[in-house]
């Protein structure tokens, strides 16, 4: 029995002889130095706060940093709400590494001034387009939304009179391309001599006579036209009109640029961005002088012809109201008051800063002047200009208004609750 006893405490003896692998023996001495404890509770600090903002930053939830604005911005098929300091559009990309490539479009544009909480950013990636101009195809990209803006965009001169139309690719094999073409039909360029006045025009007329019916040209019985009517129209060729005996003036004038505007809710309120660039047309008016004893004593028009056409600009116009309840912290409303603001402003004006007493519906954009008589704007000033007090930029300005706003509940009620519970008693305030 001795024995057994003898060989379990050598056994014992042996077992407590074992050495614990150098690595854990490493960390028990470096577990005793006094720096020990802080090091490794900041190393675990430092690991949860990166984990915390990769979770944040890939569910789109991070917090508003100081003086930063909440900005929208949609891109690759992601949607990112990030704070930001950035002054402008084109900084926040560049500062995110967005890279902008051949052909991409930004709405609203690089240069537009962040200056709203919620603000939106729209990048458009360019796909692939063949511009055929006649015998000539151009491989591009472009994210251009009319086929006039991608030819223009693409490099082309494309003049009023020339019409762009787009199709999908039919054959592949045949065109090489797997994307969008964009085919621009030449008008011809003439040399118009109407009555003495040279005029550069473009058409798709075939002939003389149809050019002359084109343009709306009624001839007298002895007006002359050169060449023949039924001559063929090449470019540049020389067609003469004329009347002889009588005094012929003509005066050309500016038709105005049409524009078109598209409401669009992934824009912030207040921004815009062009889709298509319009330009101005010009007509020219032919007057018949009648004269007496070598004074004009009379005008007659003759004809009145449009040499160039005018080209639509399309505006697209951000109507998300999201952004400017944000406003409220940069107007300096308190957070506690938040509520009472949204109350009174949503029922007085759907937070529409632009809006007259008496609009329904939609929120209109600023229309260069405010009724003199009337509310206006955010909380319905009676008159808007009231809010000049507040600021220059009063008409337009949401924090302005809530600046105003904020002044005139504290200067009448005392404070937006008190506001707010008059607004419920009387349904004004």
């Amino acid at each position: 029995m001795r024995r057994r006893f003898l060989k379990l405490q050598v056994r014992l003896k042996r077992f407590r002889r074992v050495r614990l692998p150098r690595h854990i023996r490493r960390f028990k001495i470096l577990s005793r130095h006094p720096y020990a404890v802080p090091i490794i509770t900041f190393a675990v600090l430092i690991s949860l706060t990166a984990g915390i903002y990769a979770i944040a930053k890939q569910t789109n939830s991070l917090p508003t940093a100081s003086g930063s604005n909440l900005v929208i911005v949609a891109h690759d098929h992601i949607v990112q709400t990030v704070p930001a300091r950035a002054k402008t559009v084109g900084e926040l990309l560049s500062k995110m590494h967005i890279q902008l490539s051949q052909g991409d479009v930004v709405e609203p544009a690089v240069t537009t001034p962040i200056n709203q909480d919620q603000f939106r950013i729209n990048v458009y990636r360019a796909l692939p387009v063949e511009i055929i101009d006649g015998a000539n195809k151009t491989f591009t990209f472009s994210a251009a939304t009319t086929p006039r803006s991608i030819a223009t965009q693409a490099g082309s001169t494309v003049y009023p009179e020339d019409t762009v139309t787009d199709n999908p690719t039919q054959n592949f094999l045949l065109s090489g391309s797997i994307g969008e073409q964009v085919v621009i039909n030449r008008a011809t360029p003439v040399n118009l001599n109407l009555y003495g006045s040279p005029l550069a025009i473009r058409t798709h007329a075939d002939t003389v006579k149809d050019l002359i019916k084109q343009k709306g040209i009624v001839l007298a019985p002895d007006d002359q036209v050169s060449p023949s009517q039924d001559t063929p129209l090449t470019a540049n060729i020389q067609v003469f009109i004329s009347r002889h005996g009588t005094k012929i003036e003509s005066v050309t004038e500016t038709i105005a640029m049409p524009i078109q505007t598209i409401n669009d809710n992934s824009l912030a309120y207040g921004t815009s961005a062009v889709r298509q660039v319009g330009s101005a047309g010009q007509k020219v008016t032919t007057y018949q002088d009648e004269l007496r004893n070598g004074i004009v004593v009379g005008r007659t028009v003759i004809q009145s012809v449009v040499i160039q056409p005018a080209v639509t600009q399309i505006v697209v116009i951000g109507t998300s109201l999201s952004g400017i309840k944000g406003d409220m912290a940069l107007a300096g409303i308190a957070q506690s008051d938040y509520g009472y603001v949204d109350y009174i402003v949503s029922h007085e004006s759907g937070w529409c800063p632009t809006k007259p007493q008496g609009t329904y519906g939609t929120c209109p954009p600023y229309a260069g002047y405010v009724p003199a008589t009337g509310g206006y704007g955010l909380c319905q000033s009676t008159p808007g200009s009231k809010m000049a007090t507040a600021g220059a930029d009063w008409a337009t300005n949401p924090i302005t208004q809530l600046e105003w706003c904020s002044g005139y509940a504290q200067a009448r009620y005392g404070g937006w609750y008190n506001a707010y519970t008059h607004w419920l008693s009387y349904h004004n305030w």
